[in-house]
């Protein structure tokens, strides 16, 4: 049987063609008079339009239905510092992703370049391209100084999917981990192991959705971030921290009602498990081997929610079941910006979708059904209802917050239009 590497190798080379991304022309060039649309004399028209209304960008041009996937390399799917070159396949992949389940264009960018604020300048000024940028695979803590930076200069919507990806499903998630195990989202105690990029946008959007900052407990690789520690801290580590005496993530998890790990392999033991609370939830994020063994952890506590981030295990996290919606929803109704708001209607929408009855599309592609429980606390990519309950909760925030230019008042049509346009992805 062939090992991962060849499959994933030949899958990259299939059929004799590199890569998994190509452009399609959208018009005919078949005869010299579409030549002459297409190009000169006819794309002056065009032209002019634009020039005289920049709106007119997303009536002739592809701008309204295209996103740039950029990255500089830097923190690469848990391969670490890269470079641009090599992040190329996953850029690519993430184009695959976006335009299968949301049928959005992709051009991928890959950008070599380490300045924070070099990588700005340039980043920047491609937004006349795009509908909106998704930053990818840069690492912490310039991620935070580069997304935040680019959402003020920019009048397209900046998403860095490795922080909001992440803590949007996590976000549905724990949600629903917590109706399941009947306990107060506003009691529960929080642990927080890794703080990268998706570690402290867990870390902010799990308060956002009700967790008490007092009862949250964030670590790196020195320990706790508590008030004052003298060593490691960012501005955003600053932020998170609290006054506690914890100073080890074991010490961390005593009464402990949830971790969310996004570290290392390995790092949690069954005595750590063991001396969480009743029913307690355990996200492991680490690829691909996550903190502690799935077999592990549930033969050591049968009272366990466990979710990972592998698809051979239930719950799987994936950051897939995010971006291309909440991008559909954002380009649809011409947003701004992607604002909290948007991002806590995006989790909430897939915590409602997972109590719903599992679509017959996730029962053939599973090779089995699935119901609300603790095996299953958030929906299956491959459900195609994750479109409308998504891209319509995040426009539907947009318009309500003011940050859509084209704001939607049909919605129900708005929901035959999101089905119609996936047919073709899902025959």
């Amino acid at each position: 049987m062939s090992t991962l590497k060849e499959r994933a190798l030949e899958y990259h080379t299939l059929d004799g063609v590199p890569g998994k991304i190509s452009v399609v022309a959208t018009k005919p060039c078949a005869t010299a008079d579409d030549l002459g649309l297409a190009y000169t004399p006819g794309v002056a028209e065009p032209v002019l339009e634009i020039e005289n209304n920049p709106e007119n960008a997303y009536k002739y041009t592809s701008k309204g239905n295209l996103v740039g996937v950029i990255s500089n390399g830097t923190a690469i799917l848990g391969l670490g510092n890269r470079g641009a070159l090599a992040s190329k396949p996953v850029m690519e992949g993430k184009g695959v992703l976006f335009k299968r389940f949301a049928d959005i264009d992709v051009f991928d960018i890959e950008i070599d370049e380490t300045d924070p604020d070099k990588f700005i300048e340039i980043v920047k000024s491609m937004q006349p391209t795009f509908g909106g940028i998704n930053l990818e695979d840069i690492k912490g803590p310039e991620c935070f100084e580069i997304e935040q930076k680019l959402k003020e200069q920019c009048n397209i919507p900046v998403f860095h999917d490795d922080q909001h990806g992440t803590a949007i499903i996590a976000t549905a998630g724990l949600m629903n981990a917590v109706e399941i195990t009947k306990k107060d989202i506003k009691k529960i105690k929080v642990v927080v192991n890794g703080s990268g990029a998706a570690g402290i946008s867990c870390a902010k959007m799990f308060i956002a959705a009700g967790v008490k900052k007092e009862n949250l407990i964030i670590c790196d690789s020195k320990g706790v971030i508590y008030t004052d520690r003298p060593v490691g801290m960012t501005k955003e580590k600053k932020e998170l921290a609290n006054d506690t005496d914890k100073r080890t993530l074991a010490e961390a998890l005593v009464g402990a009602d949830f971790l969310m790990g996004l570290s290392v392999a390995d790092c949690v033991t069954p005595e750590m498990l063991l001396s969480m609370a009743k029913d307690p939830v355990v996200f492991a994020m680490s690829n691909p081997n996550p903190e502690i063994n799935y077999e592990l952890a549930v033969s050591t506590r049968s009272d366990l929610i466990m979710a990972t981030g592998r698809s051979d295990y239930p719950n799987q996290i994936n950051n897939v079941l995010g971006f291309p919606f909440i991008f559909r929803g954002a380009l649809d109704v011409r947003a701004s910006k992607i604002t909290e708001n948007m991002k806590m209607a995006a989790a909430k929408a897939l915590a409602e979708l997972t109590k719903q009855p599992v679509a017959d599309e996730v029962v053939k592609a599973y090779g089995r059904t699935f119901e609300f429980g603790r095996e299953y606390i958030v929906p299956k990519p491959f459900d195609p209802r994750v479109i409308e309950y998504e891209a319509m909760a995040v426009a539907k925030a947009a318009c309500e917050e003011g940050v859509a230019r084209q704001p939607i008042t049909d919605w129900e049509g708005y929901r035959e239009a999101l089905v119609k346009r996936m047919e073709k992805h899902w025959n």
